[in-house]
């Protein structure tokens, strides 16, 4: 009789685990602990160069709770007027 209690509650504590791992706020970029988006590759030079190109921290932007960073002056100014365009669908998941 105990064994199908231990298995019940067992089962129970997974699924109550499972449920409050996917109710914690998620950020709506996907970021790397320090906060920065896209690993910190310029998201502008995908679409201006068509290849991953690392951002510099000197030219950085915040935006959703993210840092983004980018190659040049001109990429951060492309990215300021008009972020939704240069954003990554899904935040980058």
């Amino acid at each position: 009789m105990k064994k199908p209690i231990f298995t019940l509650a067992s089962v129970l504590l997974t699924w109550t685990l499972i449920l409050i791992a996917c109710s914690a706020p998620k950020s709506p970029i996907n970021i790397n602990k320090e906060g920065v988006a896209l690993k910190g590759y310029d998201t502008v030079a995908y679409f201006t160069e068509g290849k991953p190109v690392k951002g510099q921290k000197e030219f950085q932007h915040d935006w959703q709770d993210a840092t983004w960073l980018f190659a040049s002056e001109q990429h951060l100014k492309m990215f300021r007027e008009n972020p939704e365009k240069y954003a990554p669908q899904y935040g980058g998941y």
